[in-house]
């Protein structure tokens, strides 16, 4: 079977590539590798949500949901230096490329890259940033975020990028049906980005 991004333990043979990519005025050089998700790139996805979504504006504890190679994370993590970002993922070479790339930059101290599983339940966060897996479908993709979208804080906010094709605004239905305050906070590229609060 082939692997997916979402894969616990891919199959396939690592071979390492470099990313290179800007997000708020700093250039950034990550490495990432076959059998991680856009292994070779950044994806669209995530490049409209590091330019629309706005920074955190103090420092917190934050959630990197689904990191893959740890773009969203380390960008988090650099740009607001008093920040605990959580990488989570369940792709361990995503994980260990989260983790080298955290170290490169010199805030491996302040990026705790873990499971799912290894997140400890009494960890609370002020924001979560995800470019979530649409394409483990949509009951799993409730499951996901029924999971994590209650730990925020309760004046934290989530953002959410979905192509607008893969279901964006029936997603954004779905969290208000829900009880959550989903609202669109940006459209670009065949994206919505999402911002998502306690109602």
């Amino acid at each position: 079977m082939s692997d997916h991004y979402f894969s616990a333990a891919p199959g396939s043979r690592a071979v390492p590539r470099t990313v290179s990519f800007s997000a708020y005025g700093r250039a950034y050089t990550l490495t990432s590798s076959s059998g991680v998700f856009a292994g070779d790139r950044l994806d669209l996805g995530t490049s409209v949500l590091l330019r629309e979504a706005p920074l955190p504006s103090r420092p917190g504890t934050f959630l990197d949901l689904g990191c893959g190679y740890g773009p969203i994370a380390c960008v988090l993590a650099t740009e607001q230096p008093g920040a605990t970002v959580w990488a989570v993922d369940v792709n361990v070479r995503a994980l260990e490329l989260t983790r080298t790339n955290a170290a490169t930059l010199g805030i491996a101290g302040r990026v705790r890259v873990a499971t799912p599983d290894d997140v400890p339940d009494d960890v609370s966060f002020d924001q979560v940033w995800s470019n979530p897996p649409i394409r483990i479908g949509k009951p799993a993709l409730h499951v996901l975020l029924e999971r994590w979208l209650p730990r925020l804080t309760p004046d934290g906010v989530a953002w959410l990028v979905v192509a607008r094709n893969l279901g964006a605004d029936s997603l954004q239905r779905w969290l208000n049906g829900e009880g959550w305050r989903a609202e669109r906070h940006a459209s670009s590229k065949g994206y919505r980005v999402l911002a998502v609060r306690r109602s």
